[in-house]
């Protein structure tokens, strides 16, 4: 078939016209060259495609059939062209990202609005996904790209990086105040404990003489003794909120914890770093937080940030694609677009 292609393209132009002659000035070959390409086209088949006349030719019944698939074939052609001009005039195409509901609400969010402002026949595609399931889903070619925490990068991978995290510790001015207070009697054996003050829970049972009790024992604390507890103390004595395990940013915090030797008492799992945040703002406990995710509350004053005796390692967030495998021109124009558009951070 493949060897005829320039064989049809001649018969379909000789049928079209119905002439030998204005085939050779259409096609700008010699008429004695469109009758060579026509017999080897009859002899490869074993039929007669055209019946000739003094006026010219005219199709077979076997010329017919040959002459409508041949125009289909055409047409689709010509429709896979005009695709293609259409991708490359107006910026049509398809772009399949991978990234958490994190990473994707409070970075890539952002350069989606601007970059589809500019490019509005591009369609795009978001899989929200842990990094080791977006990970998958590009080996796998079911995505383009991915917008992942730095981590081991497998091999066949690119990782460009965007911006930069960092990992810190928030909770409430009002749980922090009820840890001190919780941790002062526990040690002066003064006033009777308060189930309620543990950490994590947010309801109170109290009438209002211990209520006048309580307000009592903590204008009496001195800020000497407020402050008596050291970081490693909130952090173990805490309820400790943190992201699910086998997850890039708990497997971070994890090292952390173990580099200083902090072994929490108590861990309350989250799937979903919102809701870290919101737990901390509402008095739940101590929340491990990326403080770019958190600005709005830290600003507000709903939650602290603690002050560690040493940071916590900051991290990178960047893009990740296969190297294997040819890039689209849509993908390489996003990559192009973040990288001009980085400065935003």
């Amino acid at each position: 078939m493949y060897d005829n292609l320039n064989n049809y393209r001649i018969f379909y132009t000789v049928a079209s016209l119905g002439n030998i002659s204005r085939a050779a000035d259409a096609l700008y070959i010699s008429q004695p060259a469109i009758s060579k390409s026509i017999t080897k086209l009859e002899e490869g088949l074993g039929v007669t495609l055209f019946s000739r006349t003094s006026r010219g030719v005219s199709l077979t019944e076997e010329g017919e059939i040959l002459y409508q698939h041949i125009g289909n074939a055409f047409d689709s052609i010509n429709q896979g062209e005009d695709e293609i001009k259409k991708i490359h005039d107006l910026g049509i195409g398809q772009l399949k990202i991978g990234v958490s509901t994190s990473l994707c609400k409070y970075i890539l969010l952002d350069y989606l609005k601007d970059f589809i402002n500019e490019h509005p026949h591009i369609k795009v595609t978001i899989r929200c996904h842990s990094t080791k399931n977006t990970l998958n889903l590009l080996a796998e070619g079911k995505i383009d790209l991915g917008l992942i925490c730095e981590t081991d990068i497998p091999k066949g991978f690119t990782y460009k990086e965007l911006t930069t995290i960092h990992d810190i510790f928030v909770t409430s001015d009002s749980y922090l105040d009820n840890l001190h207070l919780r941790e002062y009697e526990d040690a002066n054996a003064t006033h009777p404990s308060y189930p309620w003050m543990f950490a994590g829970n947010i309801t109170s049972l109290i009438n209002e003489d211990e209520e006048e009790i309580m307000d009592s024992t903590i204008e009496n604390i001195s800020t000497k003794d407020k402050n008596k507890l050291s970081i490693k103390d909130i952090l173990e004595k805490s309820n400790l909120m943190l992201l699910e395990k086998n997850n890039v940013t708990r497997t971070h915090i994890d090292n952390y914890l173990a580099s200083e030797g902090i072994y929490p008492n108590q861990i309350l799992e989250v799937n979903n770093m919102d809701l870290l945040i919101d737990f901390a703002s509402i008095g739940m406990g101590v929340a491990s937080v990326v403080r770019e995710f958190a600005t709005d509350y830290l600003e507000s004053g709903k939650i602290i940030e603690l002050p560690l005796e040493r940071d916590i390692e900051k991290r990178t967030v960047g893009f990740i694609y296969s190297n294997t495998k040819n890039r689209t021109t849509v993908l390489n124009k996003f990559l192009e677009f973040c990288k001009k558009n980085k400065s935003r951070d």
